[in-house]
């Protein structure tokens, strides 16, 4: 079975960022890592991959359109199983609360710290192994 990690994010560079963190584990294939630019096109995929294995969501918050905070609770209707990981530039207290509020796992404050991420994968692994 794909397991499947979804990074959502309107910055182009994120997913050669993400590629070269993770470049190992993916290399191993231990998980696959899809890439969304938008809210729109990050439910699109999840909606279409209910087969897959989706472990985790990390999404940026501050994006046009659709927020990743407006996108929260549609994403738990689609898959309310699947841990969702806000990631912003801005970590203040009121942004943590309405991420957790709408049913956010966590919080992850850029710049990103990869070493704490990928705790949360491979914890993230061992429950869906």
């Amino acid at each position: 079975m794909t397991v499947m990690v979804l990074v959502v994010d309107d910055e182009p560079d994120v997913e050669t960022l993400f590629r070269q963190h993770f470049r190992r584990d993916l290399r191993a294939q231990r998980f696959v890592m899809d890439f969304a630019r938008s809210a729109a096109d990050a439910l699109t995929r999840i909606a279409d991959n209910l087969g897959q294995s989706l472990i985790l969501i990390l999404s940026d918050i501050n994006m046009p359109g659709m927020t990743g905070l407006e996108m929260l609770p549609k994403v738990k209707e689609i898959r309310p199983e699947v841990a969702v990981i806000m990631v912003t530039a801005y970590g203040d207290a009121d942004t943590r609360r309405k991420a957790l509020e709408n049913g956010a796992t966590g919080l992850l404050t850029k710049p990103i710290d990869f070493t704490l991420l990928r705790q949360e994968i491979d914890n993230r692994l061992a429950q869906a192994g």
